[in-house]
């Protein structure tokens, strides 16, 4: 009995099992262009625009089942994605150009597109940030504690509402998409504080001098001391104007980094942390754990760990002569202030000749990664096509030369014959 009664429970198990994994599943919806018709006002929508084809949308597909699960539990937005392949026309009027595409949609003129690291926790972050008001209202005193808790980075407003108030709003809009914003409305003295808030200077300016400053102050602050820059946010560390100190390591597909790679990326990260009054104007510090985009910055093969600082403003970017290894702490601060002595060694820029050669390495990196990655694929894709063209071209040169053979005959055989007719005669 006991014997019968083990298998039995093993079957109840893993039909319970195979429940929970549908009823995590179903939480996103399959859509179709049908989904223009049905989307009003009041429905908030979290979508993944796919291609079947698309391997990093088959990699993105546990992590949507997850974010659709934590959403149900805290939100009422819903979750869903839909195959560009198949429905075109709502993907068009999405605008939707590359796979996959994370949109935030409210009804027919709200929609915000993620743009950060493509991990659970970043994605529910975005969907929670512009779901709600683009400045969330302070309420009580030790709000501003949970806040500190909760977010890496937030910006807070505190003054009276009738000044600056609608200014930041308009800012809070723009970039909403990255950052939380809040107003505290009960302090009537301008403050800053660690965890980012606007400071007195910015307060004081003038009515039309407002505009620029808050929002490149805002922009400027808006990241941490020292993040991850990825091939999906470089572009907006390139926005702040500031020269990017990257710490080059390789994280393996688990998001792990070796030991030595650690202790390099924690020495450049305790230089800011140090330094911060020295650097934090000039400089914005981050780490890359994929090689590829570091080396299609130096447009070169980087050796593993290493350091480059890339010029936002000019394209340039500026490695150090020694060995990365070999760098210590103190070689490093005089690495940084020789690049903003500006007397480091340039290499790059925006040159027609730096153009051209960047564009052939990263199409030969390309190439190359692609070759390692799907060596089968890549010979599918270039060598059988190649061998077709190289028979085209052997086929057109060999039958020229076949012609003119055959041309070359008839007259030898028509001259044969004149001479066979005069001899005759």
């Amino acid at each position: 009995m006991q014997l019968r009664f083990v298998p039995s429970c093993l079957a109840v198990i893993l039909v319970f099992g195979c429940l929970l994994s549908l009823s995590g599943a179903s939480k996103v919806v399959e859509l179709s262009d049908r989904f223009i018709d049905i989307i009003n006002e009041e429905s908030s929508w979290l979508i993944m625009f796919y291609a079947p084809w698309c391997a990093h949308c088959k990699r993105l597909e546990p992590i949507w089942a997850h974010v659709a699960q934590n959403l149900a539990r805290v939100s009422s937005i819903r979750v869903g994605k839909l195959d560009c392949t198949v429905h075109t026309n709502t993907c068009r009027k999405f605008n939707v150009r590359m796979y996959p595409t994370i949109m935030f949609i409210k009804g027919t003129d709200i929609h915000f597109t993620f743009q950060g690291d493509r991990n659970t926790e970043d994605i529910i972050n975005f969907a929670l940030r512009v779901s709600g008001p683009p400045v969330l209202k302070i309420t009580k005193s030790k709000s501003i504690e949970e806040l500190k808790n909760k977010n890496q980075v937030f910006f807070l407003y505190v003054g009276p509402p009738d000044t600056n108030h609608p200014l930041y709003v308009n800012i809070s809009i723009i970039i909403i998409v990255f950052f939380f914003f809040h107003p505290d409305v009960k302090f009537k003295k301008p403050t800053t504080h660690s965890f980012r808030s606007i400071s007195g200077p910015v307060i004081g300016h003038p009515e039309e001098d407002i505009q620029s400053n808050l929002t490149q102050w805002i922009n400027t602050e808006r990241f941490e001391t020292f993040m991850k820059v990825t091939s999906n946010n470089i572009d907006d560390f390139l926005s702040t104007n500031k020269y990017l100190v990257l710490a080059v390591v390789e994280e393996n597909k688990l998001k792990q980094v070796p030991s030595h790679m650690i202790h390099f990326r924690s020495m450049i990260h305790n230089i800011i942390k140090q330094h911060r009054s020295k650097y934090h104007r000039h400089f914005q510090f981050g780490w890359i754990g994929s090689p590829e985009l570091a080396n299609r910055i130096a447009m070169q093969y980087l050796s593993l760990p290493h350091l480059i600082v890339l010029n936002s403003t000019t394209n340039h970017h500026h490695i150090p002569e020694d060995e990365p290894l070999q760098l210590t702490h103190e070689a490093v601060v005089m690495f940084l202030d020789s690049v903003l002595n500006q007397s480091a060694q340039v290499y790059g820029g925006n040159n027609v000749g730096t153009k051209l050669y960047r564009m052939y390495f990263d199409t030969a990196s390309s190439l190359s990664d692609m070759w390692r990655g799907n060596p089968v694929l890549m010979t599918v894709l270039l060598i059988v096509p190649s061998m077709f063209l190289l028979l085209i071209l052997y086929s057109i040169c060999c039958g020229n030369i076949l012609d003119a053979d055959e041309d070359e005959e008839d007259d030898c055989g028509y001259s044969t014959d004149n001479e066979y007719h005069e001899k005759k005669e």
